[in-house]
This record gives structure tokens, sequence and C-alpha cells, in this order.
């Protein structure tokens, strides 16, 4: 796909997250899907544990996956106001294509912290490969990421949790460049 280093930089320089929110069809089918997430295993994974796995949302399970959220949001907030309700619902609703990730640590020697750090490896392989693939990928977190509800929802295994929401599909509009840290700020020699 590149034919010198210039080209790859110029293509790891120009991947921008978009707002799930923001993004409208087309998305990824089943085959790109996959291809998607046979790109992201290509993680770093000391030990060759496969600490992650992938859960595909389809389009005809959003309605239940709302539901789900919902249930999970009332459970944990039963004052909740419908404003916060109808936010909950939204979010399964947003972007045409919906994978969550779960960090997967596995019983090993390899640390659970190092099997972490794959899983996250893992959700920005996944959104290299989005854009790869001419989509626009997006990851959240929030509440949900953090609801034992949800993770029981979504048929975790004991000691999983989710590393994020990855949204997929087409920006409606032009992604915006957002403020990135001065290099002074974040890199630095060691002085030892």
């Amino acid at each position: 796909m590149f034919n010198d280093t210039s080209s790859l930089a110029a293509y790891l320089a120009s991947r921008r997250s978009g707002k799930p929110r923001d993004m409208v069809a087309p998305g990824p089918d089943r085959d790109q899907i996959a291809s998607m997430v046979a790109m992201a295993a290509r993680t770093p994974d000391h030990g060759k544990l496969a600490p992650w796995r992938f859960v595909v949302i389809p389009d005809e399970r959003r309605e239940g996956f709302a539901a789900m959220l919902e249930a999970a949001y009332l459970a944990e907030r039963p004052e909740a106001k419908r404003l916060e309700i109808e936010a909950v619902r939204q979010f399964a609703h947003q972007a045409p294509s919906l994978i969550v990730v779960l960090s997967s640590p596995r019983e090993s020697h390899i640390p659970s912290w190092e099997q972490e750090l794959s899983a996250g490896a893992a959700v920005m392989n996944l959104l290299h490969a989005a854009h790869a693939h001419g989509f626009v990928g997006g990851w959240l977190t929030g509440w949900a990421a953090f609801s034992p509800a949800v993770l029981t929802g979504l048929g975790a295994r004991a000691g999983e949790k989710i590393a994020g929401f990855v949204f997929i599909g087409t920006p409606s509009r032009a992604l915006e460049e957002r403020p990135r840290p001065a290099l002074d700020l974040i890199l630095s020699d060691w002085s030892g």
C-alpha cells in the first residue's frame, strides 16, 4: 500500500477520530469489519495471549442494545430523567457500525497491566484499520464502559472489562483538527 516511509508517515499523520454522533452511512460491511478486526489483532501481544475480544453490535440488534443500556442505567440511577435516558438510548444508535472491544486478560506470567495495554493497542489498531478502509472511527467509554450490568449484557467473561466502544462510519462533515500537545511537553531525554 505504501511505496515509501513518507507515504506511511503522511497516512498516520492524517488519521483523525470522528464524533460518533456525526457519522453517517455508509459504514463497513461484515467483510470489511472482519478485515479491520484481523488488522487490529496484529497488536503487540507479549506471550501470544490475545487478551482482547471484539463484540460487533449489528444494526438489527441496536434497539436491543439500547434497551439493555437503558435497563442498566436505570438500575444504577433509578432517579434518571427523560433526557438522560434518551441520551443513553441515542448512544446505542450512533454511527453505522459499533464494535465493543473487551480487555480479556488470560491467566499467565504476563502481568495484567501488559495485557490491558495490549487491549488498548488493539483499539488503536482498529481505528487505524477503519481509516485504512476509508472510514472514520471514534473510541468512546463513558459510564457504560464501567457498568457491571452492561458488561454482563455483553456476555463478558470473568475478569473482562470494556476497553471501549468503537463507532465506525463516514463523517457527515470535514473532520476538524484538535489541539495536540507541544512536543516539549511530552518528549524528553533521560537525564539520569
